[in-house]
This record gives structure tokens, sequence and C-alpha cells, in this order.
């Protein structure tokens, strides 16, 4: 049996990846059974029908990336059929957010899809034994745990509360659960019995694909049957980069985490960082500024991002960050093993669709309704298009066998989380838990201009920028997951 090492998005989770490892399970296994279980457990944090990327850097190989994030739907309606089936809601998450939900909000989802090509890639377990552990807990219940019900107080009634199914989970005796209750979800256990007796063809092209897709329809939505059944994972090469003596694999273009992270380990080596002093911090915000202004001006609306990250990558390799300046929801999982093998994997179901296709127990992701994804408009995709993304699921390598694995939640926050992270770590060698706990700031982008959004510790004011400060430790700024696996 492995050593494992497993971080997940809640306790709950870390148990099922170490049932995992007990049943025999390497670190890819137990960091796709505790994410499953996070997206299912941390109810309106996340969801199976939402999407994401799974890294897995194996022992004896390169490190790759396995694409399932969300893609535009749409395949064989007429154009009237698009730019309906969602409406808007602002709720007070976050210091205020608005964003679509509804049944037009609904993309392609790719979770399962990633998480099905990587186990048959890299997993020493068979798929329905993977799965036995998560669907236990679904059958017991599960209690509803402090991110969900700190969520859920905002997006509840919002988001989760107009739709008969999602309702009747969250609000079974008219309120909304609180910290604690058990959570019982109709139809998810059966559900994914059926994807663990075969396979993940159940939920993209047979009667789960049709429930699904049915109700998004009749909705107003534009997931079809095609969508479902043409959805694929993607396989490629991950973006590497180097960290003081550790290797850096993290997710590769078409999405933008990953290359922005690796943007800003590249200034960050070219200009220094002694620590979060005045200096230090000064180094991390117009690093932050010049990546994170690149990617609004260029990327985020460009019709195709590849040569636009390629010229991010190009310009940062140089560490002068001067070339680079322009005019809820996720949950993570880590783990490590002493076979050498890391895997990282970050998904998300975005703030959530409110939409519960009724036979199914399946929540939807809503991310065609997320504006900072749709910087170009509602529908406004070709169908078959992967969507942007902000994550970055991590892996690092040390010549002396260390595995390190990290990624976090937190949206556009995540890129910024996880640098935080590694340079706590890596570069000023502060254990784990110190790296991880340490107070963070981020470059963000209202309409004014850029300003540092900052916990408590961090002497910002100093710096005489416009900033926000938070009074306490926020989930804003992410939640990042990071396990390591130190030989001898």
């Amino acid at each position: 049996m492995s050593e494992i090492v497993v971080a997940g998005a809640s306790q709950l989770a870390a148990d099922v990846g170490g049932v995992i490892a007990d049943q025999g399970g390497n670190a890819v296994d137990a960091a796709i059974g505790a994410n499953l279980t996070a997206m299912i457990t941390e109810p309106g944090v996340c969801a199976i029908g939402g999407g994401g990327f799974v890294t897995v850097w194996p022992a004896q190989s390169d490190p790759v990336t396995f694409d399932g994030y969300m893609e535009m739907p749409g395949r064989g309606l007429e154009p009237d059929q698009f730019g309906r089936g969602s409406f808007e809601v602002t709720m007070e998450y976050g210091g205020g957010v608005t964003t679509g939900i509804g049944h037009g909000a609904v993309a392609t989802p790719g979770a399962l899809a990633a998480f099905s090509l990587a186990s048959e890639r890299f997993g020493a377990l068979p798929w329905r034994e993977l799965l036995g552990p998560v669907i236990d807990v679904v059958r017991r219940g599960f209690p509803m745990s402090q991110a969900s019900r700190f969520y859920l107080q905002y997006a509840g009634e919002e988001i989760f509360g107009w739709e008969p199914e999602s309702r009747a989970a969250l609000f079974p005796n008219g309120t909304l659960l609180d910290e604690g209750d058990l959570v019982f979800i109709p139809d998810l256990a059966d559900s994914l019995q059926v994807i663990a007796d075969t396979g993940v063809e159940a939920f993209y092209r047979g009667d789960l694909a049709r429930l699904i897709s049915g109700d998004v329809i009749e909705h107003g939505g534009i997931l079809t049957r095609a969508d479902m059944a043409a959805y694929r994972a993607i396989e490629r090469p991950s973006l590497r980069t180097e960290l003081d003596d550790w290797e850096i694999a993290t997710n590769p273009a078409p999405a933008i985490g990953g290359a922005s992270l690796a943007a800003m380990l590249f200034l960050l080596h070219g200009s220094g960082f002694p620590d979060w002093g005045i200096e230090g911090m000064h180094h991390v915000v117009r690093t932050q500024q010049a990546v994170l202004g690149f990617r609004r001006e260029y990327l985020d609306t460009a019709d195709d991002r590849a040569p636009e990250i390629h010229r991010l990558l190009e310009l940062s390799h140089t560490g002068d960050w001067r070339r680079l300046l322009t005019s809820p929801s996720t949950v993570h999982a880590s783990a490590v093993d002493d076979g050498g093998n890391g895997c990282s994997v970050t998904m998300s179901a975005g703030y959530g669709s409110g939409v519960m296709p009724p036979g199914t127990g399946i929540w939807l992701n809503n991310s065609l309704g997320e504006v900072e994804l749709n910087r170009r408009g509602f529908h406004s995709l070709e169908p078959g298009t992967r969507m942007v993304s902000n994550m970055a699921p991590t892996v690092g390598r040390r010549a002396d066998g260390s595995v390190l694995s990290i990624g976090s939640p937190g949206a556009d926050r995540i890129t910024t989380a996880i640098l935080s992270t590694l340079l706590n770590l890596i570069h000023l060698g502060m254990d784990i838990d110190d790296a991880v706990q340490h107070p963070r700031l981020h470059v963000e982008y209202p309409d004014a201009g850029p300003r540092v959004a900052y916990e408590p510790g961090l002497p910002v004011e100093s710096l005489g920028l416009v900033s926000r400060a938070f009074e306490s430790t926020d989930m804003f700024f992410g939640g990042v997951g990071a396990a390591i696996y130190q030989p001898g």
C-alpha cells in the first residue's frame, strides 16, 4: 500500500481520499476521489455538473494536464434559440456579485470526462472501486459544511431557491439547512452508481444525458444531446517553469490560469523577492498588475488565446514587468505518494445555475452566465469552444525526490493565491501550514483602475497605492490546498 498525503477542500473529502489510498489507490486516485467528494458535499460551492483540470506528474514520465473544462453548447440549434433562458441575480457574497443563472447559463460540463481519462491513464484502481467510497457518502447523507453554509447564506434563495429540485434538497423544511445538518440529495447516489457501473458514457451519451439536456432545452437553455455526446476531455503536456530548485508543472493553454502563474514566477525570478516587507510586496504587486493587466487587455476577449499566451510567456521570460504593462466557486484537491506521483485537481461549477434536472440529483454550472468568463457577451462563442479558465492545478518536483501538489479555488484569485504560497514554501522556506495560512494580496480591477486587496498582516498601506483592506482572513483570497512528499 502506498503512503499518500492528501489535501482536500474539507476533512470529509480528505478522508475519502484516505479510504481510496487504503484500498490500494495511488495519488491520482486519491486526488480524484477527494475532489469528487468535495464537488458533491460542498453544495453551492461546486457540483459534478461543472468542469476543470487535472494535472498529473507521474514518477517516471513527463507531466500532463487533462482539460475537462466547460464548453460552449448549442450544436444544431437555430440562431433565435440563443440569448435566452437566463436571468441575473445579485448577492452580497465577496462584497457584491452579479451573475446569470438558470437553464440558459448552463455550459457543457466536463469534470467527469477529465476524471475518467486521468483515472484510465494513471490511476491504480478500477473506476467502479474509485467511485465506491464517494457513493457511500452520498447514500448516508453528509453534514452541511461551514464553507457551503457561508456561501448559501448569500446564494441560497437567489440561486437555489427558485428551482423545485434544488429547493427540496437545501430547504427540506422550508428553511435553509444549517451548518452540521445532514444533506440528502435525492437520485444522486443512483446516478453515480450508474456512472460507476457503466462509465461516463452514461453521463454523456446515456439516459443521464437525455434527462439533463431535455430539462435544459425545455426551459430555454442551449445544452443539446449533441453537445453532451461530442464532449471529450483533452490530454495536453503541462506548462513547465522553475522556482529556485523546484520544477513546476501547471495548466497549459488555452486555459489562462497556468500561463498567468508561470508568467508571474518568471517575472519574480527576474526582479527578486526578498520577503513580505515593503520591497517584496512592491515586486509582487507590480508583477500581478503587469500579468493580470495583460490578461484583461489581450486574453479575455481573444478569438485565439494561444498566440497571446505565447507572447505573455515570451515577454515575462525577460523578467521585466514593464514590458507587460498595458494602457465562488471552486474546489481543489491535491495528493502525492511515496512512489513519486503527484496529482492536482481543480474543479468549478461557477456560482451555480440553480438547475438540478429531475431524476438526476446533479446540479449544473452557470458558466455561460459568469461575466468574467464571457467578456464578449452572453452566448457569444461558437458551439464547441472551450471557455476561459483561471484554474491552475500545479505539481512540483525537486531533484531529491520531493513532490508537491498545489492548487486553489477563487476565480481570478487562483493564480495569486498559488503564487503567494509557492513563494512562502519554496523561496522563503516556510513549512507547508505556515505557507498556506500566510496573509495574501491580490491586484483587482474595478472600473476605476487597479487596486490592491489584502488581508491583515501585510503593510500594503505603506506602498501608497489604492487599496482595499479586509478585516480578517477571507475566502475571497482562495483556499489553497497543498500536499508535499519528502523522502527520508
